[in-house]
């Protein structure tokens, strides 16, 4: 059974180690119930200030937080992973859609639904059709790269609100600095509650991962503000009705969200694989990335057509819901549910000060940034470090058009592999009137070229040398053009009166090996017997 898969389970339900990978869902456990609240509590005013990240209004933050994860976890592989806004694909839709519309207008709203529906349908087809590998296509440069500048950008649009400032329409890192250089505009109630929100959730990780330094900050902002009749920014009206179905959507703007939708399906994904790879990985348990694919394909389906937007998976929430005791991933569901259980009720927030939201914000998002693993990566590989520095360094110029700056970002590290795939290193030596000859690399079309020159200028070097032996335990891979430059090298030194040998050929290469060098009618004999001694040694 797996680590933590005891304990008591609501009457009737099975307790066999794998319930959770099972279609329908298992009936839940008692510790579902438990997580499944406890993170309400946590969603509930991280939707509203992941509404504000994204330009939505607060009311839809709140919708993003009901019915998506409902349907997450319907077809979702971990028993953990908590689905809903999280704030890495709420500052992506603001760049996105915030060039298209004004943000929060009507038209904002209605081309965020679609956005979600585009990027639900992307990842239901990726879950459907079985790539779910895609989930590994990012590299880590580039999405550390990406990550610290969007986290830095998150912060930089939480700081005028946290400070009650007011400034002038710009870029966001102008606008955090504008607020920073005017304190004459700071609003002394509003920093406050921001700073108590930033010390209280930040400390309340230190104290106990389930203390709820979230729920506390809300409660005591909310008594605060009502006594002393706080006359800052708050949060405003809030739903009290289910969420609102609608396909009368911006159909026309599709073309315009299909390329962003596909980035947000792919980058979005990349937290959401990390979390249920890392608890599969504790627990001993299996992980299916198609399966969490179709999961959250079906969570941003429903989000589009009932009035939210892009949803993704929470590091922070999907932590709090495995240490609350959560078994099966029923948790998400129940976490959903309790938030449409709260609609009714979410009038007693529209007291709340907004710079509480901001502070709770800016102390989930700060620890993503992360200089000091770039700069790991750097000592480790200058080429791959420049990706992410670059990467970093797009981000923040291009926003709010960060989607670009990751495509940019994705090619730059294909770009690199490639440079460093084409290069293959040879190392030769002699003994008596013997060359041995060891290449090292990839070879394939890209790379022949260079190989066989490097392995012609080596016989070339050494022209008293009668035989070559060529070793091919260094070649990672090898595809048919490859195969056939060997060959051709093999066949020139033969010509040349020298014997040929190969060695080290390893199984995944012998298979090719094996279908191109065959003896040709009319051409050189012994290839057959040259193959056999390879395979003996």
């Amino acid at each position: 059974m797996r680590p933590g898969g005891g304990g008591p389970t609501l009457p009737g339900v099975s307790t066999r180690p794998d319930d959770d990978l099972l279609f329908p869902p298992p009936r839940p456990r008692w510790g579902d119930l438990a997580a499944g609240i406890a993170v309400a509590f946590i969603l509930i005013p991280q939707a509203l200030a992941y509404a504000d990240i994204a330009g939505m209004p607060a009311a839809n933050g709140l919708f993003a937080a009901t019915l998506p994860p409902i349907a997450a976890a319907l077809v979702a592989s971990s028993p953990y992973l908590q689905t809903g806004p999280v704030a890495m694909t709420s500052l992506l839709t603001f760049g996105i859609l915030s060039t298209l519309a004004a943000p929060g207008s009507p038209e904002y709203v209605g081309l965020a639904a679609v956005l979600a529906l585009v990027v639900g349908v992307i990842r239901l087809l990726i879950g459907l059709v079985g790539a779910g590998v895609v989930s590994y296509f990012m590299s880590q440069p580039v999405l550390r790269g990406f990550t610290s500048a969007a986290a830095l950008l998150i912060v930089s649009s939480q700081l005028p609100t946290a400070l009650g400032s007011a400034p002038p329409d710009g870029h966001l890192l102008f606008r955090a600095g504008w607020s920073l250089a005017h304190p004459s505009s700071w609003h002394a109630a509003a920093l406050a509650f921001a700073v108590a929100a930033v010390a209280v959730v930040a400390l309340s990780s230190r104290i106990h991962p389930l203390f709820p330094g979230v729920a506390l900050v809300v409660v005591i902002g909310l008594v605060v503000a009502r006594a002393s009749g706080f006359d800052g920014p708050a949060v405003g009206a809030l739903p009290t009705d289910l969420p609102p179905f609608s396909l009368a959507l911006p159909w026309s703007r599709l073309g315009d969200l299909l390329l962003p939708g596909v980035v947000i399906a792919l980058v979005g994904f990349a937290e959401a694989a990390a979390i249920a790879m890392t608890y599969a990985a504790r627990d001993r348990t299996r992980w299916n990335a198609d399966r969490e694919f179709a999961g959250q394909g079906l969570a941003n389906l429903t989000a589009g057509l009932f009035g939210g937007f892009p949803v993704g998976g929470s590091f922070g929430r999907s932590s709090i819901n495995r240490l609350s005791g959560a078994r099966t991933r029923w948790s998400g569901a129940i976490t959903g549910l309790a938030v449409l259980a709260f609609l009714p009720a979410a009038g007693i927030l529209e007291r709340l000060p907004r710079s509480i939201l901001a502070g709770i914000v800016i102390a989930a998002v700060a620890p993503l940034l992360r200089p000091a693993e770039m700069w790991r990566i750097f000592r480790y590989s200058p080429a791959q470090g420049t990706v992410g520095f670059a990467t970093f360094g797009l981000t923040l110029a291009l926003s709010p058009r960060i989607d670009e700056a990751v495509l940019i970002g994705i090619g730059m590290g294909v770009a690199v592999h490639l440079v460093r795939e084409l290069r293959v290193d040879v190392d030769a030596r002699t003994e008596g009137d013997t060359l041995y000859i060891r290449p090292a690399g990839v070879l394939y079309f890209g790379s022949a070229n260079r190989l066989s020159e490097a392995l012609l200028d080596e016989i070339a070097r050494h022209p008293e040398a009668m035989r070559l032996v060529v070793d091919l335990s260094g070649i990672g891979r090898l595809d048919y053009t490859g195969a056939m430059a060997l060959r051709s090298l093999a066949d020139q030194a033969r010509d040349a009166g020298m014997e040929v040998e190969v060695i080290g050929v390893t199984p995944p290469s012998r298979r090719i090996i094996d279908s191109v060098w065959h003896d040709r009618p009319g051409g050189l004999p012994g290839w057959r017997d040259l193959l056999k001694r390879a395979r003996r040694r």
